[in-house]
């Protein structure tokens, strides 16, 4: 046996503590990462007994943000990200800039220097990336508007915190730290514009070289036959992209990561490539919350409960308010603002990078380092809850509020249909909730029949395209009976629900038949519980992701079969 086992140790203490403590948490009704959390805290340096390797850890836990955001390119592409253009990037710089604000605030309340206080404030402005993607699965709302736009908002986020850990060393000397490098102190301009060069290379690399050469070499190994090889191909990208990309032109490894997964998306194999790496990259998101509560120390909840407090306060109420309140200008929905804002409350690794950055530049205290660990631990804790707790404070809003229900009922000019909409979409039409992968295709069958429909569609940008193109669209959340109404689903044939949110759909087609008892009603959904109990319900027709296609391809081989046996 070698004497030094400690990335065993580490992987084999992490998990096994990891299993335990989720499992606890699980039967205890809370989310199985505190207990993740929990696993790292008892395996840190703060706490007696057996002290994992922080540095290992660490390294496990970017692997894993690197297998996630590879996933999560292979559901996304391009159009996906450019759909949500112009509210992410706004979004997402706003709220940088509100958070960072606040941050610096309250730091320079404690007494803390302008340059301290603007590193504290940038590391409580960005989200979590392992934290958001999970919760956005969890629910099942990563293919949807939302999940999308929380995700175009964490790509700009990933890009905008690039350019600060490449602008803060030249800056330390002014910001009152230490001078690195005197001479890039007085060439921020051309540091600032190599960085620029170097991010827009990759980009354009990855989209015009990278989709046409990966996708080609998935297909070269998948023809080998071999699975084995298949799966280390799909790994192999995932890591080596991230790493060239952040080794060869400064960009962080979750987003080379994700334009990896962007391009492979181009292969007609990206979604086995999506399977194969599932079961390892679910393996080292534990290990990144582990990696989490190995930094955490207990005793600043006791030395400095009041500073913790107001940490979380700007990273859960901060943070959400700015957040919600940059969508709700954007006239898009409440429950689309609330989703947003429940999504960024939290912080993760690039708060880590900044805070380490920052105390060897000689910007931060090290308590502050203690204070945006506690507030990245408690934050990611009750992230899980904080979503939980979106749709009943939507109601409570609603029920209470008036304002709140004008934002509902708002004179938007896209919530309604035009007075010219020809009759026939506004009786006997098929109602189509949500214009994404499958609408697409449905709308498109629908348009070759001559059937006339009415779309539903959160994103206001897409409804404007389809308007432009005589097609008869609404925006806004069809949970919201206002959207519905304005579908004119009182006389509609058909409700077809084509977004693979199972949240707010029973309550959705309970306002349809409200409004038209006798609506059919035709549902996409991906959740097997949720769709028994539709069907127990029945609420309607329920489409299963996998179980449809499976039925769809035993029809196929039936019939062929039986035509060939006639044959013969």
């Amino acid at each position: 046996m070698p004497h030094s086992v400690s990335l065993i140790n580490t992987i084999a203490v992490g998990l096994g503590l990891a299993l335990v403590f989720g499992f606890l948490a699980a039967k205890a009704r809370l989310p199985a990462l505190v207990g993740y959390l929990l696993a790292g805290v008892l395996i840190g340096p703060f706490t007696p007994g057996f002290v994992a390797d922080g540095e290992i850890a660490a390294q496990l836990s970017e692997i894993g943000v690197m297998l996630l955001m590879f996933g999560v390119g292979l559901h996304f592409s391009l159009d996906d990200l450019l759909s949500v253009r112009r509210i992410a990037l706004p979004g997402a710089i706003v709220q940088i800039v509100a958070a960072t604000l606040l941050g610096v605030g309250v730091a320079s309340l404690w007494g803390w220097s302008f340059g301290a206080a603007l590193v504290f404030g940038l590391a409580l402005s960005v989200a979590s990336t392992v934290v958001l993607l999970r919760a956005l699965e969890t629910l099942g709302i990563l293919d949807t508007f939302t999940g999308r736009v929380a995700v175009g908002w964490l790509v700009v986020e990933d890009l905008a915190m690039v350019l600060v850990l490449v602008l803060l060393p030249p800056l330390a000397g002014w910001l009152g730290g230490k001078v690195v490098d005197p001479a890039s102190a007085h060439s921020l301009l051309r540091t600032l514009g190599v960085t620029l060069l170097q991010v827009g290379l990759f980009v354009a690399l990855m989209l015009v070289v990278g989709r046409r050469v990966f996708p080609w070499l998935l297909w070269q190994v998948t023809r080998t036959g071999s699975r084995e090889l298949f799966t280390l191909c799909v790994v192999a990208a995932a890591v080596s992209i991230a790493f060239a990309s952040a080794a060869l032109f400064g960009v962080s490894f979750a987003l080379g990561a994700f334009f990896a997964g962007m391009v492979m998306r181009e292969s007609e194999f990206s979604h086995r490539a999506a399977e194969e790496s599932l079961p390892l990259r679910d393996a080292f998101a534990v290990l990144f919350f582990v990696s989490v509560g190995m930094l955490f120390d207990p005793m600043v909840l006791i030395e400095r409960p009041l500073q913790v407090l107001a940490v979380v306060g700007i990273i859960i109420v901060g943070k959400s308010i700015a957040a919600a309140a940059l969508v709700l200008a954007f006239r898009y929905p409440l429950h689309t603002a609330l989703t947003i804002s429940a999504s960024l409350a939290q912080i993760g690794e690039f708060s880590f990078i900044l805070i380490g950055l920052g105390l060897s530049l000689g910007l931060l205290p090290l308590e502050g380092q203690s204070l945006v660990l506690a507030g990245a631990l408690i934050s990611i804790a009750v992230n899980p809850l904080v979503f939980k707790g979106m749709e009943p404070l939507r109601r409570w809003l609603l029920e209470r509020s008036a304002y709140a229900r004008r934002l509902e009922q708002r004179d938007d000019p896209l919530a309604e249909l035009p007075s010219s909409t020809h009759e026939r979409y506004l009786a006997h039409q098929v109602v189509l909730v949500g214009y994404g992968r499958v609408g697409r295709r449905i709308a498109a069958a629908l348009t070759e029949q001559e059937m006339p429909f009415v779309v539903a569609e959160e994103n206001r940008e897409l409804v404007e395209s389809l308007r432009a193109r005589g097609i008869a669209a609404v925006s806004g959340n069809a949970m919201d009976p206002a959207v519905l109404i304005q579908a004119h689903i009182a006389r509609a044939r058909m409700l077809v629900v084509a977004v693979p949110d199972a949240l707010g759909v029973r309550q959705m087609i309970s306002t349809a038949r409200a409004l038209n008892p006798s609506i059919e009603v035709v549902v996409r959904m991906h959740n097997e519980e949720e769709a028994r109990m539709l069907e127990q319900e029945h609420a309607g027709t329920v489409f299963l992701g996998e179980q449809e296609l499976a039925q769809a391809m035993v029809r196929h081989v039936l019939q062929r079969a039986s035509a060939a046996r006639v044959h013969a």
